[in-house]
C-alpha cells in the first residue's frame, strides 16, 4: 500500500464521519475496517498511527452499551500500538491496557477463537516487556497455554504452530541457572518439535527453516548427558534449515543458519564412536562457515552481527593452533536466530 493510497484512507474515514447517512453504528464498523487495512501490510510507521487515531475515533463514537463492539475496537487498537517501531516501550505498554481493558468482556461474551487470539496478543507483548523487566514472562507462557486449548493441531495448525514457537522461545528466555531450567529447555525443544509435526517444507517452507534453525540452536544448548546425540541432531535440524535457506535467495537467513550449525560442529569429535582423537576436522569445517557468515553479514550491513561471529572465528583460529584439540566439548559460540 503506498502512503498516498494510505494517506487518502486515513482521509476518507474521517470524511465519513461527516456523512449524515450513516448510522453510529455504521461509522464506527467503517473507521474500524480502514484501519484494519492500513495495519495489514504497513510500510511506513504513519499507518499504524493513523490505524491507532482511526481505533481511538471509534472509540470515542462507540455507544457505551455496546460493549463486546468496544473491547474488539480495544483488541484490535492493541495490536496496531504492538506493531509500531520504537525503541520507546510506551506503545507496547499502552497496547498491554488495552488488551487487558478488554479481555474480560471478551472473555464473557466474544467467541472463543477471538478470545484465544488476544490471549496470544496478549502474550506477544508481555513477552516483548519482560525483555525490558517490565512485565512477567510467566505471564505470557500462561496465555499461550490457554490459547492452545482452542487453537489445536487438528483444526488450527498455523496458529498452533506460531503457538508453540512462542512458547519455545519465551521458555529459552528465562533464566537458565535455577534448578528447573533443564525442563525449560526440554520443552522449548518439544515446542519446536510440536510446531514441525505440522509446518512442513513444501507448503511453508520459511516458516519450516525458521523452526528448524530455531530447534538446531535449543538442541545445541539443552543441558543434558546426551550432548553429542543433540548436537547431531541439531546437525540435522540445520541441514533441513538449508534446504531453503540458500546464499542466492536468503543471504541473511542462511549466514544466520551457518553460523549457528558452526558452533554446533566445533562442539563434536571428528568420529564420535571415537571422541578422543580429538575434532580437528569439525574446527576446520566451523571456520569455513563462520568466514562465510562473516562475509554476509558485512556485505549486508549487518556488522554487529558480523563481529558476534568474529569473536567464535578468533576462538576457532586460537584452537586450531593448539595442536592437542579436544573433541570440543567446551567450545561455546553465540547462536543467531
Amino acid at each position: 500500500m503506498s502512503s498516498g493510497l494510505a494517506s487518502h484512507q486515513y482521509e476518507q474515514a474521517l470524511a465519513a464521519l461527516d456523512n449524515g447517512d450513516n448510522s453510529v453504528l455504521d461509522k464506527v464498523e467503517m473507521l474500524m475496517e480502514i484501519a484494519m487495512g492500513l495495519q495489514s501490510k504497513p510500510k511506513h510507521p504513519e499507518q499504524l498511527l493513523d490505524a491507532v487515531s482511526l481505533y481511538a475515533r471509534a472509540l470515542e463514537l462507540c455507544p457505551e452499551e455496546e460493549v463486546l463492539l468496544r473491547a474488539r475496537i480495544s483488541a484490535r487498537k492493541a495490536t496496531a500500538l504492538q506493531m509500531v517501531p520504537s525503541e520507546d516501550v510506551g506503545y507496547l505498554v499502552q497496547a498491554r491496557d488495552e488488551l487487558e481493558s478488554a479481555m474480560p468482556v471478551l472473555t464473557a461474551n466474544g467467541l472463543k477463537e477471538e478470545i484465544a487470539e488476544a490471549q496470544i496478543n496478549l502474550g506477544l507483548i508481555l513477552q516483548s516487556l519482560a525483555s525490558v523487566n517490565r512485565a512477567k514472562i510467566t505471564d505470557a507462557i500462561e496465555l499461550y497455554q490457554k490459547a492452545l486449548r482452542v487453537f489445536t493441531k487438528e483444526i488450527y495448525p498455523s496458529e498452533y504452530a506460531i503457538l508453540h514457537n512462542n512458547l519455545a522461545t519465551a521458555f529459552l528466555s528465562m533464566p537458565m541457572s535455577d534448578e528447573r531450567s533443564k525442563m525449560r529447555e526440554a520443552l522449548a525443544v518439544q515446542s519446536f518439535e510440536a510446531a514441525l509435526e505440522v509446518i512442513v517444507l513444501e507448503e511453508n517452507p520459511s516458516e519450516y527453516a525458521m523452526l528448524q534453525n530455531n530447534l538446531g540452536n535449543a538442541l545445541q544448548y539443552v543441558s543434558s548427558s546426551h550432548s553429542v546425540e543433540n548436537n547431531l541432531r541439531a546437525l540435522e535440524a540445520y541441514e533441513e534449515a538449508l534446504k531453503v535457506r540458500t546464499e542466492k535467495m536468503t543471504p541473511l537467513p542462511y549466514a544466520t543458519t551457518i553460523s549457528n550449525k558452526a558452533n554446533c560442529l566445533r562442539n563434536l569429535p571428528d568420529d564420535v564412536e571415537k571422541p578422543e582423537n580429538g575434532n580437528r576436522q569439525r574446527l576446520l569445517q566451523a571456520r569455513s562457515l563462520y568466514m562465510e557468515s562473516i562475509r554476509l553479514f558485512a556485505a549486508h550491513g549487518e556488522l554487529g552481527r558480523a563481529a558476534i561471529v568474529k569473536d567464535s572465528l578468533a576462538e576457532i583460529n586460537a584452537q586450531l593452533g593448539d595442536s592437542s584439540l579436544t573433541n570440543g566439548q567446551d567450545s561455546f559460540g553465540k547462536s543467531l536466530i
